[in-house]
């Protein structure tokens, strides 16, 4: 009688035959890689300053913003193809994982909150000419809602991180969340 485990083994035999070898060449050897954008944030691992200036109220056409001050620190996974960061205020606290898929060439983000310790959807995207633009399904009071991230103005030590959201599918986008970061030295 022909077990389970011996079935699957031949099946899977009988597959590498008719099947050509996968390449990893490019998944696993950063060489082979080349530029193909799982260095992209590099830059950001440390630990930052962050000077935060957050929209009072979303989707309101309300223009009052508060300010207050946080922390970051990022460090890599994986080798290279992700990276964490814990984010930390007196108003929230939360951490960001990014994963970088060397097949799409594009990473993926995802936020934690302290409030719940759920790990949301994912935004996608990737940096092109020194801006990187995630974008991903999200929620906001209940609503549906597009959100997106774009990190800019990225130095040695310095950079930009906004948030905005859309309630009409891309269409118009209103910024909620600005932070200037800063490495703390």
């Amino acid at each position: 009688m022909t077990s389970r485990r011996d079935f699957l083994a031949g099946g899977a035999a009988a597959l590498a035959l008719i099947l050509p070898a996968p390449s990893f060449a490019a998944a696993t050897d950063p060489a082979a890689a080349g530029d193909d954008g799982r260095h992209d944030f590099d830059f950001f691992h440390g630990v930052w300053d962050v000077h935060n200036r957050r929209l009072q109220q979303r989707h309101v056409g309300a223009n009052a913003w508060v300010e207050f001050p946080a922390t970051l620190d990022c460090r890599p996974l994986l080798g290279g193809l992700g990276n964490i960061d814990e984010y930390r205020s007196a108003e929230v606290n939360g951490l960001t994982l990014r994963l970088f898929d060397p097949v799409q060439r594009q990473w993926s983000d995802r936020w934690a909150s302290a409030r719940d310790g759920q790990l949301g959807l994912p935004a996608h995207g990737r940096f092109v000419d020194g801006v990187g633009t995630f974008i991903g399904e999200d929620s906001d009071a209940g609503r549906r809602i597009l959100s997106r991230a774009r990190w800019y103005d990225i130095g040695t030590d310095r950079f930009v991180w906004e948030q905005a959201a859309s309630l009409d599918d891309g269409a118009s986008w209103e910024t909620n969340w600005i932070m200037h970061i800063t490495r703390r030295r």
